[in-house]
């Protein structure tokens, strides 16, 4: 017998059984809902309800009682119906435990996983939508950094596994190409008469916005210094912030000398390089040609070495989407002007508000957004005094192109977004789009932390997916020479590629993206703990016995893995499918990274404390091996869902 939810069927035989003695014991009860929990321990079974604490409310006496005459119609069940389940036990204050048939849930569990293979742990939904993953979106005007990369691994991980699910998703890149800081690097590259990039695309593109707007600013501090000084106002804060810029400047000329003295000689030619700029970013929302030929032309040299970056990491995309063409397509002014003739728009000075507190108030929706019904949630400003529009005005057209694809989209946004993205889902509402806006999800993640190194992309210091990436397959090399010196030098560089990235996407994933992540090299890239390598070198030593074994098991005696640690690995893998259906179903990735480092290090106590291949009798060998190779298939599959591949040696 085979099934792709092992754990799920014992679950489903005890719920079976739950239901029938308790209607036995209590005929005229009708239990509002019922369910099954782990219990903390095996020791108290595999599953526990705690349906007796409810029903003693109801009838007066202890939940031991209750628990104890519930189970007392045990013995007259018919137990061949329900062959996992080995016995029920009434215990504690109150519990109702069931233990699992251990052999049988090992026979079913390792034929399951030998017969389903790839696809073992992927239970398909019988409600499969259309999802649109919508991640990573960096501006086009630097490098992708550590930050952006949290973002990168998170959505292609949520991609995957919602795919896995049995979903069609579209992974999504929303190019912003709207804005100030487009039209910063867009004026930059032109003053330098719109040079070929000299190294990888995006970082020569990084350099020049870094440079221009840092000399934008300090021209601008300077001149708001000298007025007022002439004013005879305070200026000691605006003398600090012109003196940071300073420091700035001087860190860029040591990093890129030329560009940077070629842009201070052609910026001091200008008289007022500032108005340039916001001329320049006017000219392209309005659709001017030759704004729309500089900028465009800019931001396809750096998503150029965006293409480079995620293909080195195994990031791909089905649609790269323009901010732009939304604007240039009447999009984004047919909804604005929807919104104008709802109640909730209003103009304040040259500037065009909407009221998306009112919105929550009139549709009571405060409750389903998770704020409190006193809390004032803040207008969206809609449309600046000089007619432009802001990135959310804009995000409003997208969104609903989004839902024109899609029956759910999920946008992988930072956690300082959630205003923005509230703001975003009032609109939907206020618009009518109330089915649109339910099924929209923020996915919120924290910030990534590097001792000692503060990201700012205008001050030109980030640390770039690409230098992480470089830095852990350096590392990787050294530690994978160590362990295997003679393999071959083209194979343990490719080692090293697989071993390096995938321990620093591990490293983004691992921690619930609540969370900040603080990013050490010794634990990112640690052989011995909760890390990639650890996890790869587990599936790669699982792979190792199977080969050093050379045999085929056609049969096996599922009744002699007796020994605790197979015990607690044969429930590990039954319950795979059930962590995988709950981690796609709440949008949980760190939940599939932590079940792949508890079986890990559940397999290599076994490893350490068992014998596989010289196992005596062979029969008990027989049954090992098939263990090991189920561990094996389950650490790739999980593996895999985190978008870390699995090598076979290391």
């Amino acid at each position: 017998m085979t099934s792709p939810n092992p754990f799920g069927e014992f679950r489903v035989q005890c719920m079976k059984v739950l239901r029938v003695l308790l209607k036995s014991a209590y005929p005229d009860y009708e239990p509002p809902s019922l369910a099954l929990d782990l219990p903390p321990s095996t020791k108290f079974g595999e599953l526990t309800s705690s349906i007796s604490f409810d029903l003693s409310k109801v009838l007066g006496i202890t939940p031991i009682e209750v628990a104890e005459k519930i189970i007392e119609g045990f013995k007259a069940i018919d137990c061949s119906k329900y062959p996992l389940l080995d016995s029920i036990e009434a215990a504690g204050q109150g519990y109702i435990n069931f233990h699992v048939n251990y052999g049988r849930l090992a026979s079913i569990t390792l034929e399951s996983v030998r017969s389903l293979g790839d696809e073992y742990g992927y239970v398909k939904t019988d409600k499969p939508e259309r999802v649109i993953v919508e991640h990573t979106s960096a501006n086009p005007i630097h490098p992708i950094h550590v930050g952006h990369a949290r973002n990168s691994v998170l959505g292609d991980s949520l991609a995957r596994i919602l795919e896995a699910r049995g979903h069609r998703v579209y992974r999504h890149y929303y190019i912003d190409d709207v804005g100030r800081q487009s039209a910063i690097v867009a004026y930059g590259y032109k003053k330098l008469g719109r040079p070929k990039p000299e190294g990888k695309p995006d970082h020569f593109i990084g350099a020049i916005y870094s440079i221009t707007s840092c000399l934008l600013e300090v021209r601008r501090l300077k001149r708001e210094l000298e007025r007022a000084r002439e004013a005879g106002e305070e200026f000691s804060d605006i003398q600090r912030r012109l003196d940071e810029w300073v420091s700035v400047a001087v860190e860029l000329k040591e990093k890129f000398p030329e560009l940077f003295d070629m842009l201070i000689d052609e910026l001091n030619k200008v008289e007022d390089p500032e108005g340039e700029v916001n001329r320049l970013n006017q000219d392209y929302e309005a659709g001017r040609e030759e704004a729309k030929s500089l900028i465009r032309e800019v931001c396809h040299i750096c998503l150029e070495g965006f293409k480079e970056t995620f293909n080195r990491a195994g990031i791909s995309f089905d649609s790269w989407d323009w901010e732009s063409s939304y604007l240039w397509n009447g999009d984004v002014a047919k909804y604005l002007n929807m919104l104008r003739r709802t109640p909730y728009v209003y103009k304040e000075g040259e500037v065009l508000e909407f009221d998306a507190d009112g919105v929550a108030e009139a549709l009571k929706l405060k409750k389903a957004l998770g704020v409190r019904e006193d809390y004032e949630i803040p207008s969206l400003t809609l449309t600046r005094a000089d007619g432009t529009t802001l990135y959310t005005t804009r995000d409003i057209a997208y969104t609903i192109w989004k839902f024109g694809r899609a029956d759910r989209v999920i946008n992988v946004v930072g956690m300082e977004q959630k205003l923005a993205q509230m703001q975003l889902k009032l609109a939907l509402y206020a618009l009518g789009f109330k089915d649109e806006a339910e099924k929209l999800v923020h996915f919120a993640y924290n910030l990534v932390r590097i001792p000692g190194r503060r990201i700012s992309g205008r001050r030109g210091r980030y640390v770039t997916f690409d230098e992480v990436m470089d830095e852990a397959v350096k590392r990787a090399y050294i530690e994978v020479s160590e362990r295997s010196p003679n393999l071959p030098e083209e194979e343990r560089g490719r080692i090293s590629e697989l071993v390096g990235i995938g321990a620093v996407k591990y490293a983004l994933l691992e921690t619930d993206p609540i969370k900040p992540v603080t990013f050490k090299w010794d634990r990112v890239l640690n052989f011995e703990m909760n890390s990639a390598p650890y996890l790869q070198y587990s599936h790669a030593r699982a792979c190792s016995i199977i080969r050093r074994a050379s045999r085929r098991v056609e049969a096996f005696n599922p009744s002699l893995l007796k020994e605790p640690i197979e015990r607690e690995i044969i429930l590990m893998i039954a319950r795979f499918p059930e962590i995988f259906i709950e981690a796609a179903e709440n949008l949980r990735p760190s939940l599939i990274a932590d079940f792949t480092y508890r079986l890990a290090d559940k397999f290599n106590t076994f490893y350490a404390s068992t014998p596989v291949i010289k196992a005596e009798p062979k029969e008990l060998g027989d049954a090992r091996l098939l263990l090991v190779d189920a561990v094996r298939v389950t650490l790739r599959n999980s593996l895999k869902l985190l978008g870390i591949e699995a090598p076979e040696r290391m």
